[in-house]
C-alpha cells in the first residue's frame, strides 16, 4: 500500500510538471546538437515498473543518485526514462556540477540529450558567491545558462535582484534581467544605499557592474538618476549613464550626453551639452563640460561655458572660458558664494552689457569685480577703467565704482559725445538708472548742454579736482565742483583737439548685441588697450644714509 502511495503521487507529480513546462530553450544560432552520453543509475534503496502507469519507465524510491558526464544528481523518488536518456526527479532534488555549482528544488525533469535540466518549486542555484532563487528555472547544460521566468532573485556579496523574467551564465557570470528589475545595494538586511529600478538590466557578479538599457531609476541617498543607457559600479557606488540622462540632488540638477557620478565623492561630472542647473537660486551653467561637488557646494563649467541667470524677468547671460563657483559655510545660515571666470568674458542682458578678461561675484554684498581692460554698457552709457566694480540689489544694477583710468563716455549722436574722465568714478542708480556720478582727481569734462527747446547750445570742456553730477529722468540736473577751470565753445567754434578728450574712446565695435553674440570675442583695436597704472613706492632710507646723515649733522 505504501509503494502504491509512492507512486501514485510521483505520477501527480509528473502530470502537474507536464503541464507548466514549456519546451526548452534552444540557444539562438542554429539548432542544438544532442549529446550522446548516457545518463547513469548510480543507486536506489528501491526500483518498480508499472505497466499501467507507464510501460517503460523505471520507479526509483529512496537516496536516488544519478550522474551525466560529471554532473551528479540526487533525489528521494524518481522516474526514469531509459530509452529517452532522462529522468524526472522528486523531494529533495539537488544537482552538483564540479565544485562551483549546485542546484536544489523540489521536482526536477532532466533531458540527457538536450542537456536541459527543468527544476520547479524552491529553486536555488548556487555558483561561487552567487545564489540565484527563483520558482521555475530551466538550467542549460549545453550553453551553461541558466533561465527564470516566474520571478527570481539574484543575490551576491553586495547586491540583491529582483525580476520577472531572467538568465544567469555560471561560466561568464553575467546575468540578464527584464520586467520589473530591481537592484539593492548593498543587499538586505544591511540599510539600503542605492537602489536602482529598471525593465532592462545586464549584470556581472564577478565585477558588480550593472548596464541598464531603456528607462531606470537609481535613487542614491538625496541623488536621483534617471537613464536611458547607463552603467552601475556597484562596488565603487560609481555611475557612467548616456544618452542625455540627468542626475538630481535637492534643487541641483546635472544633464549631459555622458554624466559620471561618485556616490562615494558625491562629484558628479558631465560632458557633451552638459547644463548644470540651480533650480532654488535660478541659475544655470551650460557648457561642453560642467561638475559638482554635492558635499562642498564647489562648481565649474568649461569648453563654451556660458552662465545664464534666470531669477529676474529679464535673463543675464555671460561667456567664459571657463567659470568656477566655490561654496563657503555650507549647510549654515551664513551661508555664501564666490564666482570666478577667467578669459574672455563677455555678457548680455537686455538693459546692460559687459567685456573683460575676468571678474570674481561675491554673493554676500552682490559685488561683481571686473578685470583687465573692463567695460560695461547701458543703453548709450559706456563705462570703462582698468577695474570696475560693480554692486547689483535684485539683479538690478545699483552703483558702480571705477578704479584708475575711468572714462564715462554717454553718446548723443554720431558726432557729439559726454565725456568724463578721472582716476576714479563712482556710479549711483536708482531703478537701474544713472542718478549721481562723482568723478574724482584729475577730473576732465567734455558736455554738450541743450537748452529748453533741447536744442544743443554748444560743448563745455571743464578741468578739476573732483566732478558731482546729479541727473534726473536720464537728464543732467546739476553739476557741483569745488574749483575748476573751463571754456564754453559754441558749437561751430569747437577745435578738433578738444572735442574729444585725449583719453577718449568708444568700444561700441565690441559691445555684444546678443545673447548668442558674448561667444564671439572681439578684443579692442591695436593700441586702445588700457595700460595698467603702476603705483611706485617711496624710496625708503637705509641705516647706513641715517648714520651718514647724523655724522654731517
Amino acid at each position: 500500500m505504501k509503494q502504491c502511495r509512492t507512486i501514485f503521487l510521483c505520477f501527480l507529480a509528473l502530470v502537474a510538471m507536464s503541464m507548466t513546462m514549456g519546451p526548452a530553450r534552444v540557444k539562438k544560432g542554429g539548432q542544438r546538437k544532442p549529446s550522446d552520453s548516457r545518463v547513469h543509475l548510480l543507486h536506489a534503496d528501491r526500483l518498480y515498473f508499472n505497466q499501467r502507469l507507464h510501460p517503460t519507465a523505471q520507479f526509483l524510491v529512496g537516496d536516488v543518485r544519478f550522474d551525466h558526464e560529471g554532473t551528479l544528481m540526487f533525489c528521494d523518488s524518481a522516474m526514469y526514462y531509459e530509452a529517452t536518456n532522462s529522468f524526472d526527479a522528486f523531494g529533495n532534488v539537488r544537482m552538483r556540477q564540479a565544485d562551483t555549482l549546485s542546484l536544489v528544488s523540489d521536482v526536477l525533469y532532466y533531458d540527457g540529450f538536450d542537456q536541459m535540466a527543468r527544476a520547479r518549486n524552491n529553486v536555488v542555484l548556487k555558483h561561487r558567491g552567487t545564489t540565484l532563487y527563483a520558482d521555475s528555472l530551466d538550467y542549460d547544460r549545453l550553453y551553461d545558462l541558466g533561465y527564470f521566468f516566474e520571478g527570481g532573485r539574484l543575490v551576491d556579496k553586495d547586491n540583491e535582484l529582483t525580476s520577472d523574467w531572467g538568465e544567469y551564465s555560471p561560466t561568464t557570470r553575467d546575468a540578464k534581467f527584464n520586467y520589473n528589475v530591481r537592484l539593492v545595494n548593498p543587499r538586505p538586511p544591511r540599510e539600503a544605499k542605492s537602489i536602482l529600478i529598471s525593465d532592462t538590466l545586464h549584470y556581472n557578479s564577478r565585477t558588480g557592474i550593472a548596464h541598464t538599457l531603456g528607462p531606470s531609476n537609481i535613487d542614491n541617498g538625496n541623488n536621483h538618476i534617471y537613464t536611458e543607457d547607463g552603467y552601475y559600479d556597484s562596488e565603487n557606488d560609481f555611475s557612467y549613464l548616456l544618452d542625455r540622462s540627468i542626475l538630481q540632488n535637492g534643487y541641483k540638477v546635472l544633464v549631459g550626453d555622458s554624466v559620471c557620478w561618485d556616490a562615494t565623492e558625491k562629484i558628479g561630472k558631465a560632458y557633451g551639452h552638459a547644463v548644470y542647473t540651480d533650480t532654488l537660486n535660478k541659475n544655470k551653467f551650460v557648457g561642453n563640460y560642467a561638475l559638482y561637488n554635492d558635499s562642498t557646494g564647489y562648481a565649474e563649467a568649461a569648453d563654451s561655458a556660458v552662465l545664464i541667470d534666470y531669477s529676474q524677468r529679464d535673463t543675464f547671460y555671460a561667456h567664459a572660458d571657463s567659470f568656477f563657483l566655490y561654496t563657503y559655510n555650507i549647510n549654515t545660515d551664513s551661508v555664501y558664494r564666490i564666482l570666478h571666470a577667467y578669459h574672455h568674458v563677455r555678457a548680455y542682458r537686455v538693459d546692460v552689457q559687459g567685456v573683460c578678461d575676468s571678474l570674481i561675484y561675491d554673493s554676500r554684498d552682490s559685488c561683481l569685480t571686473m578685470y583687465k581692460d573692463p567695460i560695461i554698457w547701458q543703453e548709450g552709457q559706456q563705462l570703462l577703467g582698468e577695474v570696475i566694480k560693480a554692486w547689483t540689489n535684485d539683479s538690478t544694477l545699483d552703483s558702480v565704482y571705477v578704479i584708475n583710468q575711468a572714462l564715462s563716455v554717454e553718446r548723443i549722436d554720431s558726432l557729439h559725445y559726454n565725456q568724463i574722465a578721472s582716476k576714479e568714478m563712482h556710479s549711483y542708480f536708482t531703478n537701474g538708472e544713472l542718478t549721481f556720478n562723482v568723478a574724482d582727481k584729475n577730473v576732465y569734462v567734455n558736455f554738450f548742454p541743450f537748452d529748453d527747446d533741447s536744442l544743443m547750445i554748444g560743448m563745455n570742456h571743464v578741468e578739476s579736482s573732483q566732478m558731482k553730477m546729479y541727473l534726473r529722468n536720464r537728464k543732467v540736473d546739476k553739476i557741483w565742483m569745488p574749483a575748476s577751470t573751463g571754456t564754453m565753445y559754441p558749437l561751430p567754434m569747437i577745435p578738433a583737439d578738444v572735442r574729444f578728450l585725449s583719453n577718449f574712446a568708444w568700444f561700441d565695435y565690441i559691445r555684444p548685441l546678443n545673447k548668442d553674440d558674448i561667444f564671439n570675442w572681439r578684443g579692442k583695436k591695436a593700441g586702445t588697450e588700457l595700460k595698467q597704472s603702476v603705483l611706485r613706492e617711496a624710496p625708503r632710507q637705509r641705516l647706513d644714509d641715517v648714520k651718514k646723515k647724523n655724522k654731517k649733522d
